[in-house]
This record gives C-alpha cells, sequence and structure tokens, in this order.
C-alpha cells in the first residue's frame, strides 16, 4: 500500500509539474482597448514573459484610425507593455484590431478588455488562431454569462494552488458525507469574499494574500503528514476548508480585478464567474476521484489482492510532497513581495 501512496504522489507531482507550466506557458496577450468620447481609442497592451524575445507582436488598428500617440513599449518583469493613442473618427465600418507575430504565433491566445465611454466594461476572448479580433458594438446578458463562465472555469483549472488545497482537503474528509460537508464549506466562505472584494467592498494587496494562500496549502499538508487523527483539523475538516476559503476567495477577486467587471451586467458577471469556479472545481474533483481509484485498482491487481486502499494511506505521502511545494510557493511569493 505504501507503494499505492507513493504513485499517486508522483501523479500529483507531475500534475503540479505540467499545471505549472501551462499557467505560464498559457498566460495570454493581454489587451486594452478603452474607447473615449469623440472617436479617440486608447490602446495598451502586456505580453506574456515566457514568449521569444523579438516575437513580441504587433498590434495595429484600422488604417483609417490616425496615430495620436504613436505606440511605445518597454520591457518589465512581467513582460512587454506597450501603450498608444489614436483618433478613428473617420472610421468607416467597425472597429477591429489585427495581431501579427514576427516569427509566427506560438500558441499564444489573446484576451482584449474593452472599456466603452459610458464605462461597459466587455471580454473578448481569441484563440491562438485568430489574428484579427473584431470589437463588437455592445454585449448581451448572454454573452457575458458564457464569457465570465468560461473564464471562471478556465481560472480554476490553471490554478494549481487552489486544486493542490481542495486535494487536501479531500484526503483530511475522507469519507463522501465529510467530502461533501467541507466542499460545501469551502464553496460559499470563496464565493462570499469573492463578491464583497469584486464588489470593492474589501481591499486586499495582492502579492501578501498570494503568499497568505500558499500558505494555508502548508498548513493543510502537515496536517495530512501527523501521525495524529485527533487534531481539530482532523475532526473538523469543515472549519478549515471554511476558514480558508475566505481567503481563496479573495484570491478569485484579485484575477477577476484584472479582467474587470461589466458595468452594465456586474451581478451576472459575477455569478456566472463564480459558477465556472464551481463547475471547474467539481470536475477537478471527479477526475481526482477517477484517479485515485484507478491507481487503488491497478495496486490491488499488481498484488493479486481484492484489498482497496484507503484513503488515511495517501495522507502522509502526499502531506510531505505537497508542503514541500507550498513551502517553495510561499517562500517565491514572499520574496516577490519584500525585494
Amino acid at each position: 500500500m505504501r507503494a499505492a501512496g507513493f504513485l499517486f504522489c508522483a501523479l500529483i507531482a507531475f500534475f503540479i509539474g505540467s499545471s505549472m507550466a501551462s499557467a505560464h506557458e498559457g498566460r495570454p496577450l493581454y489587451i486594452e482597448l478603452e474607447e473615449k468620447a469623440g472617436g479617440a481609442v486608447f490602446l495598451k497592451w502586456r505580453v506574456p514573459s515566457t514568449l521569444e524575445q523579438g516575437n513580441a507582436p504587433v498590434i495595429q488598428l484600422p488604417a483609417d484610425c490616425e496615430r495620436v500617440q504613436a505606440p511605445q513599449s518597454a520591457l518589465t518583469p512581467a513582460g512587454e507593455v506597450g501603450q498608444g493613442l489614436f483618433d478613428c473618427r473617420a472610421l468607416e465600418g467597425g472597429l477591429f484590431l489585427d495581431i501579427a507575430y514576427p516569427y509566427g504565433n506560438p500558441s499564444v491566445s489573446t484576451l482584449t478588455r474593452i472599456t466603452r465611454p459610458s464605462g461597459e466594461v466587455r471580454i473578448v476572448r481569441s484563440g491562438p488562431s485568430e489574428s484579427r479580433i473584431d470589437i463588437p458594438a455592445g454585449e448581451s446578458a448572454g454573452s457575458v454569462a458564457r464569457e465570465y463562465l468560461t473564464l471562471g472555469v478556465e481560472h480554476i483549472l490553471t490554478g494549481y494552488d487552489h486544486l493542490l488545497f481542495i486535494a487536501c482537503l479531500l484526503l483530511l474528509a475522507g469519507t463522501m458525507r465529510r467530502v461533501l460537508l467541507t466542499v460545501t464549506g469551502f464553496t460559499i466562505a470563496h464565493s462570499v469574499t469573492l463578491a464583497l472584494a469584486a464588489l470593492d467592498l474589501v481591499r486586499l494587496p495582492v502579492p501578501p494574500l498570494e503568499a497568505a494562500i500558499a500558505l494555508s496549502i502548508v498548513f493543510v499538508a502537515a496536517e495530512l503528514a501527523r501521525s495524529s487523527r485527533e487534531t481539530l483539523t482532523w475532526r473538523y475538516p469543515m472549519l478549515v476548508s471554511s476558514g480558508f476559503g475566505l481567503l481563496h476567495g479573495f484570491g478569485f477577486a484579485a484575477v477577476l480585478g484584472e479582467i474587470g467587471l461589466p458595468q452594465t451586467e456586474v451581478p451576472l458577471a459575477l455569478l456566472f464567474f463564480n459558477l465556472g469556479v464551481e463547475v471547474g472545481q467539481v470536475a477537478f474533483i471527479l477526475v481526482l476521484a477517477v484517479v485515485l481509484v484507478a491507481v487503488t485498482h491497478v495496486i490491488a491487481r499488481l498484488r493479486a489482492e481484492s484489498e482497496r486502499m484507503a484513503l488515511g494511506e495517501l495522507s502522509v505521502p502526499v502531506g510531505y510532497v505537497v508542503g514541500t511545494l507550498a513551502c517553495f510557493w510561499t517562500v517565491e511569493r514572499v520574496v516577490a513581495f519584500i525585494a
């Protein structure tokens, strides 16, 4: 059974490594297009830091848009950033963006944040194959719901720290009833703080918050590695999931704050982003359960036994693997905001 535990840990480590790689390589080209009264268009962009040097995209508006301020760019630790100001009063037809990579697009998607003169915000997601982005004239409730649901799913499935925390909670809970209660507590808690922060009722600085989230994973991992099962965490995992869920909700809100909420559909966008997070969370739990069943089945077959492996037998090796990684993330994030 010990072999099964370490096999499962190897799978978790592989998943984490893949997630970390995709979280960096999958960062999109981020464009902000702000329409001003009178036809002016202010353009800003941020190129992923992982993009090959010299392959920064050239972003162009229609030829009818006159340059008021020529596009300027600068290198930062987060990647290349740039901005430009255009006069599009003479534009005939719809507004659009042309994106061209000197060496070809290395599978980078684009996230465009559009701000109207009224304050309305619209998010447009484009795949790597799309070199032209048409700026929509307006938004509907359906488009807002669809876009923010997708953003919520994508965020949780690429948020490896949140997923690791959930995985540890499942092992702490153990039984199906306790799992349901624990996940419910986490969901309610992070939904509350997500709403409070997204509506700008509560503000927390993001860098220390990210460090605290990593530290929360260290805490639950340390509990998994304990030989004692009589601690408050083991007896009432819902308390831990609810308490730290409040913290993770602020982390979700930080991402939503970067994207922005449409001024005309704030409640709808917030609701569907949160629903997207829940859909991704449930999908991850189901996949994790399938992987766990598969691992125990394979080990049982190899040992020619019908014995099933209990979740408790995984807790110690998982605690050490996850705890080590979370400690590294904590130190890395603390250094990032104090340096």
